[in-house]
């Protein structure tokens, strides 16, 4: 009896060793990095495209509607805004394309298959493209289509749609899938590897009747982030860490839906794992924040929407040598523009004319909410409304510090020094307390960083 219970552990033992050989075999199988070691890598960085197929509008009353209500997103072109981006990727020839979440306006099927035909164009030109989902992306009930002066339900997508829709931009090339989530573990490069985390809380979304703005990491991510990590450590890669949400806190005030549930948690672990760069969106805004207790520093680089002014996106390069390098770079919308001798004077003048859309909006905005509180004079009121406009445009521009002076210096801002404590007042107060310069950053490599 003895005998047999040492042969039973012995044949579990052997059972194990055998199928934990077969899994990371498996795993390294599909680990063939299209860039080698030693190479340099450069990702290009874009978030909150908010696409949406004009195959779904017919630029009526209903539609124009719409895009006045959605806080300056350039939505009445964002077909030609992607077409930019996607000749200037073709042009620039980057390594990778990274889309950090909320490709679509609202989730909508036809959007979704129309963006993915764009970038099978950009993965043709020879550029790798890796996405995951924002919170509006995936079952989102308010997926709509416009005609004349009506709005009507489209389809939208599931998770499972959505892998598919995607399955060539990173789900079919993933080192690791995560069994509960979207989120993968992609080798495009031997030094570099990008841990793509779906952080959205789509499954109650038809319950609920709207699209939840949070995002989370759950418990079985979070363990199934540490096999990614000794993956990646057994292969000697450096990984970055994608994500919709943030995983720092960006804007005093807003930070609830917008910074994930459990930061504190997942920052953990992601420092365990040797992560010092997490790539974000979701707040439109260009900033870059440092966390750095225990000296081990984890930044959160959220980029600005690419929907919205000044249609900016990140650059992150990576030199074996020196490190990580981020930038940003802004879209020519108007050259593309003229080059096809387009003749629509917004788009041949689409610098001027997408700042004075977004600021008319962000104008509207504040002026409203600030006539409802009646703490103001009419008067007062613009002034102060002038000023957040002044601040919304740093913020999207990631110019605030070098904007400092100008907006201080503002009759709006002296005026809300005047009062108690607000939201408006700690939302401008909230702009300059890093000094970091949001549009430019140096990470030397990790073994340097003590």
């Amino acid at each position: 009896m003895k005998n047999k219970k040492i042969l039973l552990i012995t044949g579990l033992v052997i059972l194990t060793f055998i199928l934990t050989s077969l899994s990371s075999k498996s795993a390294s199988n599909k680990i063939n990095p299209k860039i080698k070691a030693n190479k340099n890598v450069t990702f290009f960085v874009a978030s909150d495209i908010h696409y949406l197929a004009k195959s779904l509008t017919d630029n009526g009353k209903a539609y124009n509607t719409f895009t006045d209500t959605r806080d300056g997103r350039q939505l009445n072109y964002i077909e030609e805004i992607m077409n930019t981006f996607v000749a200037d990727i073709k042009t620039k020839k980057p390594d990778v394309l990274i889309l950090s979440g909320d490709l679509t306006t609202n989730g909508e099927k036809a959007s979704h298959i129309e963006l993915a035909k764009k970038l099978k164009e950009v993965e043709s030109s020879g550029t790798a493209v890796y996405v995951i989902p924002g919170n509006h992306d995936i079952l989102d009930p308010y997926a709509r289509s416009f005609k004349g002066d009506k709005q009507y339900k489209t389809d939208y997508i599931s998770n499972v749609d959505f892998s598919r829709i995607y399955a060539d931009f990173g789900y079919n090339e993933s080192v690791l899938r995560d069994k509960s989530t979207l989120s993968y573990l992609v080798a495009p490069s031997s030094d570099t590897w990008l841990l793509m985390l779906d952080t959205t809380k789509y499954k109650d979304n038809i319950k609920l009747g709207y699209s939840e703005a949070g995002g989370k990491i759950s418990a079985n991510t979070l363990e199934w982030i540490k096999k990614c990590s000794k993956l990646a450590k057994d292969h000697n890669a450096k990984i970055v860490t994608v994500m919709h949400q943030n995983l720092l806190d960006h804007v005093e005030g807003i930070t609830k839906d917008f910074t994930i549930d459990n930061s504190k948690e997942t920052i953990t672990v992601l420092k365990e794992a040797g992560v010092r760069i997490a790539l974000s969106g979701h707040i439109h805004i260009q900033d870059i924040k440092l966390q750095d207790n225990g000296n081990i520093p984890i930044y959160d680089i959220t980029t600005s929407a690419l929907c919205v002014y000044p249609q900016q996106y990140g650059i992150l390069k990576y030199s074996t040598k020196d490190g990580f390098d981020y930038s940003t770079s802004q879209l020519d919308v108007q050259s593309y523009a003229k080059k096809l001798n387009v003749q629509d004077p917004n788009l041949t003048n689409f610098k001027e004319y997408s700042k004075n859309f977004y600021e008319t909006h962000a104008y509207k905005t504040a002026i409203s909410r600030l006539f409802l509180t009646e703490e103001f004079t009419d008067e007062q009121s613009k002034e102060v409304a002038k000023t957040k406009v002044m601040q919304n445009v740093a913020r999207n521009r990631g110019t605030t510090n070098e904007d400092k002076d100008a907006i201080i210096n503002s009759k709006g801002f002296k005026l809300l020094e005047t009062t108690k404590p607000n939201y408006l007042k700690e939302y401008l107060d909230s702009a300059y307390n890093n000094g970091i310069d949001n549009n430019k950053l140096h990470i030397p490599n990790y073994t340097k960083i003590k």
